[in-house]
């Protein structure tokens, strides 16, 4: 069970938010519930380093010298 809230959106949204809902055999409450945590995901700049943290975790193993380098020579060409 969750936070019951009431919000407003676009009449054409609602609609084909429905449509796909019915389409996907979705309730309408985990489509909008899926729909804000992917953008939360997308958006919170923490996330997206926690995921870049965590695929490098799980690639494990020593560095390669020889790519660490190429990486390093790139970095040193990349305009920031």
């Amino acid at each position: 069970m969750g936070m019951k809230m009431a919000i407003s959106i676009p009449d054409p949204v609602f609609q084909e938010a429905e449509r796909y809902a019915r389409r996907a055999k979705r309730s309408r409450s985990d489509l909008y519930s899926q729909a804000i945590a992917k953008y939360l995901a997308r958006h919170a700049p923490d996330a997206v380093t926690e995921a870049i943290n965590q695929v490098c975790a799980e690639a494990g193993g020593p560095m390669d010298r020889f790519v660490a380098e190429a990486g390093l020579r790139t970095l040193e060409h990349v305009a920031w």
